[in-house]
């Protein structure tokens, strides 16, 4: 008695990509070529002899790739004295303004009294104020503390600058986070403040990192302010790089794009440290605002 054979499954057919999906592709791919280019032209430019960066044809790779600038840059005291200077102001006002933004987060989050809601209106339309709006009130109040000039008097317009923001997004991280946690390390004979610092805080981990990478972005590009509020002998990298344009002899492009490459390069450093975390914060902050 002979068995019949079971007939062999065909395999799986495989799935076609979609010419919507291929499509969507294709323009991701350009809007990103797009976003890297200017990047990769500071960097191709800042490898080029700065006298082969003002003839009419520019050049899409270096011919003959040079370090000058970068040399000439890492030799100039005041680029030191600049990074310097932008480092202590920008961890400082991103310190000040976490330590500020999370008691406010929890008070707007975890307390109800009246005036409450006008409070985080409040906070929305201080954010719609032109910072060019309050330069000579600004610069008036640092004067007249002795603050002109200095790393405390910049760090604090600039905790004034991302406090707002940071404020409102740790609201949105701390509503996410149930209150039953706290009330459950309370029974567990935490008083409320330790229940905030055991159980609460260590939660707001990711929000923490987002927040102050924003708050840290912000402080290091700024231009305007650093450029009101402190003298020539003191800057910050941004205004810094003011220093490569020689009035009538034109601009030390070479420089400014060497410059501009290494000014990015701790930013670039904090973004690869915390790039896990940063993500994960921003997602959870978007599903939980």
């Amino acid at each position: 008695m002979t068995v019949a054979a079971a007939p062999i499954a065909a395999p799986a057919a495989r799935r076609r990509p979609r010419p919507g999906r291929t499509i969507a592709s294709v323009i991701a791919i350009l809007f990103a070529l797009a976003w890297v280019f200017p990047i990769y032209w500071m960097v191709n430019a800042s490898l080029q002899d700065p006298d082969l960066l003002r003839i009419s044809e520019p050049r899409l790779f270096p011919s003959e790739p040079t370090l000058d600038s970068y040399a000439g840059v890492l030799a100039d005291p005041s680029f030191w004295s600049s990074l310097w200077m932008s480092l202590r102001v920008s961890l400082l006002a991103v310190a000040v303004s976490l330590i500020a933004a999370v008691l406010a987060a929890v008070v707007l989050s975890r307390f109800r009294f009246r005036g409450r809601g006008g409070i985080v209106v409040a906070v929305l339309v201080v954010q719609m104020i032109p910072a060019e709006a309050l330069f000579i009130s600004q610069y008036r109040m640092l004067d007249s503390v002795s603050l002109l000039n200095s790393v405390a008097g910049l760090s604090l317009l600039y905790v004034g600058t991302v406090l707002p923001f940071i404020a409102w997004t740790l609201k949105g991280f701390v509503d996410g986070v149930p209150v039953e946690l706290e009330e459950a390390a309370m029974v567990d004979g935490s008083s409320q403040i330790g229940a905030f610092f055991r159980v609460t805080l260590p939660l707001l981990g990711p929000g923490l990192v987002s927040t102050g990478v924003f708050g840290f972005l912000v402080a290091w590009n700024e231009y305007t302010l650093a450029l009101v509020m402190l003298s020539s002998g003191t800057t910050t990298v941004p205004v810094w790089l003011q220093t490569f344009q020689q009035g009538m002899q034109g601009t030390d492009w070479g420089g400014v794009m060497a410059g501009s490459a290494l000014v990015s390069v701790p930013v670039i450093i904090l973004f690869l440290l915390v790039q896990r975390t940063m993500a994960t914060g921003m997602v959870a902050g978007a599903v939980k605002g």
